[in-house]
């Protein structure tokens, strides 16, 4: 929440609270105080499977038809998990393509993938490399397992399994923000070696010509705002930052 501000909207989405049933969660319960519901049953999604690992359907896929998102059109994608791995969107990439936000809540996922089973192993990290393990499992594991940040995406299905999609469903802003709470809150048990630790590459999934990301690597937002250094970012309450999380 920003600081100062009382009685704000929360936040962030709180995972294990509602991991056993995504569907009575005040977010997605579909009432009109809500992130809206889920989306109407289509016959056509498929279940998904990745090594030894299947993760069955959700129970919608379709179109979301009840609370204030109901209504919404969304216009970037849809894309193919195999661009995954790319740093740029190719052509026709950026085409007009309006059409229904689309959901589809998995149980399944949010009980494996973001319970407080995962989030107290992900606050007992000794390190960033281990924080980041247990949030992506970068580098992917055996079997296609998902870490925290994937559950999330999963647990809701469809817009949100999508990389470049995935923002346009509400449920995004307040899932990042979640992540960046565990994060605030791991590096606040060790001020000392966890506030500046960095790790990786500036690329998704690492791969070996991407370069490794330091403090003073300049982060670029285009039209949102000026370009970042790392460390400028790494305290939500330093470098023009000011918001704390309950």
């Amino acid at each position: 929440m920003n600081v100062g501000i009382k009685d704000f909207f929360p936040s962030y989405w709180n995972w294990p609270l509602w991991a056993n049933s995504l569907h009575e969660s005040p977010l997605f319960d579909g009432s009109e105080t809500s992130l809206s519901g889920d989306g109407e049953y289509n016959t056509n999604e498929q279940s998904l499977s990745s090594g030894d690992v299947t993760i069955p359907r959700g129970s919608g896929g379709g179109c979301v038809r009840c609370g204030p998102f109901k209504d919404i059109t969304i216009h970037l994608g849809p894309f193919p998990r195999s661009l995954l791995s790319t740093t740029e969107i190719p052509a026709p990439g950026f085409d007009y393509n309006p059409r229904c936000l689309n959901r589809s809540l998995n149980n399944f996922v949010s009980i494996r993938f973001t319970s407080q089973t995962q989030v107290t192993r992900l606050l007992a990290a000794a390190n960033i490399a281990d924080f980041q393990m247990v949030m992506d499992h970068w580098p992917a594991t055996p079997g296609g397992v998902l870490g925290l940040h994937g559950g999330g995406h999963f647990s809701i299905g469809s817009t949100m399994q999508d990389l470049f999609s995935s923002p346009q469903d509400p449920a995004f802003m307040l899932h990042h923000a979640m992540i960046d709470r565990l994060w605030a809150i791991w590096q606040a048990a060790d001020e000392l070696n966890r506030r500046y630790a960095v790790n990786g590459t500036n690329q998704i999934l690492n791969p070996p010509t991407a370069e490794l990301v330091t403090l003073d690597m300049e982060m670029e937002f285009g039209i949102l705002d000026g370009n970042r250094l790392v460390r400028e970012v790494m305290s939500p309450l330093e470098g023009g930052l000011c918001y704390a999380y309950t």
